[in-house]
């Protein structure tokens, strides 16, 4: 039953009446940018950007966690890695992250004991079975994944293991869109807002953040239709001026989200200040932990010291994750930057907005 519901999803006959209308719908220019890397990846894979009119444009926001991390975290982590008696543990998408000198990938090389793992726990397991050995977690991500990495904390807390440590570097949507909106080069009219942080923080999460732009907002799934449904009421609001915040993914998102994942993270986190890659730092846009669980933080545990962090040359990250430039307006795309050889992270993690140009894009 549930193969067949979301099959329903991908049905092309169901597609064509959503296009029809969209293009029938849309008169004038519009700009609509999808903050979630899961979303970019999934409207390239589909062919969707082909399929809408010359007025619908679709741009790329600050959605791969990996990509917005800023180069100041990213050599802390490299910091880190370096430390005796240290393991560090990561997603894969951050293993091959530049620094500003090295990347965690080639830190392995060098010697560092740098591993991945498929959760959070397994960073747990790692620690408990080796007790003398200092176990660290790099948290990169958005509220989807923050509530592991709380729930990980507080499992470590019950093994009383004082060999797990965290560095946090998660950061939150919603200021994220609001630094967007305040950016003069960002020209953004209508925003298609993440499916699996919506599932977490719920619908009325995003209200202090309309109430204050009046901008179209709609929250969408990853399947074909539920994109173009999204992309089909952006277009119907923003042609009647008629602004709204509404949910296209009901079958998951919620007014209120995820009480239980918003428990867990209220007692591990508070929300700080937070630098992201590109935008600068937006007041109250991360996570940091708290000063109750400081035995397990691993800014707070460890001098790490960190010498002054450059952005690799030439590297338009940044503007390509604000949407004021497209990865082929880059001078270093398929160039010096490839998947192969990545400058920059928007080319490394497969939620990058480079990556997803590179794989899918004629350009």
């Amino acid at each position: 039953m549930e193969k067949i519901y979301t099959e329903a999803f991908r049905n092309p006959e169901l597609a064509r009446p959503l296009i029809a209308k969209i293009k029938d719908k849309s008169r004038r220019p519009i700009r609509l940018m999808e903050v979630c890397g899961t979303h970019t990846v999934a409207i390239f894979r589909s062919g969707i950007r082909a399929l809408l009119p010359p007025t619908a444009n679709l741009l790329s926001g600050p959605g791969c966690p990996v990509c917005v991390t800023d180069q100041a975290e990213i050599d802390a982590f490299l910091a880190i890695a370096r430390l005796d008696d240290m393991i560090v543990t990561t997603f894969g998408d951050l293993m091959r992250v530049p620094g500003t000198e090295t990347s965690l990938q080639q830190e392995r090389a060098q010697g560092c004991d740098v591993r991945m793992v498929y959760s959070t726990m397994d960073a747990v397991s790692l620690a408990k079975k080796n007790p003398t050995r200092k176990v660290v977690f790099l948290g990169v991500g958005f509220e989807t994944t923050a509530p592991t990495v709380a729930a990980a904390i507080l499992a470590a807390k019950e093994m009383k293991l004082d060999n797990f440590f965290v560095y946090c570097a998660h950061k939150l949507v919603p200021p994220a869109l609001e630094a967007l909106m305040a950016n003069e080069e960002v020209n953004v009219d209508g925003f298609i807002l993440p499916g699996h942080v919506s599932v977490i923080i719920g619908l009325d999460a995003y209200k202090p953040f309309f109430k204050t732009y009046k901008i179209p907002s709609v929250v969408a799934g990853f399947e074909p239709l539920d994109l173009l449904q999204a992309i089909a009421l952006l277009v119907d609001q923003f042609e009647n001026n008629a602004p709204a915040l509404q949910n296209a993914y009901g079958r998951a998102v919620t007014r209120t989200g995820n009480p239980q994942a918003q428990q867990v993270l209220d007692t591990v986190f508070e929300p700080a200040d937070a630098a992201w890659r590109g935008i600068g730092t937006i007041p109250k846009s991360g996570l940091k932990i708290r000063k109750a669980f400081a035995q397990f933080d691993a800014a707070e545990q460890f001098d790490v010291p960190i010498g002054i962090s450059i952005t690799p040359p030439g590297c338009a990250c940044g503007a390509v994750l604000t949407g004021v430039k497209t990865p082929p307006e880059c001078a270093l795309y398929k160039k010096r930057c490839t998947p192969v050889a990545p400058v920059g992270p928007c080319m490394v993690s497969s939620e990058g907005v480079c990556a997803a140009y590179y794989r899918y894009h004629d350009e």
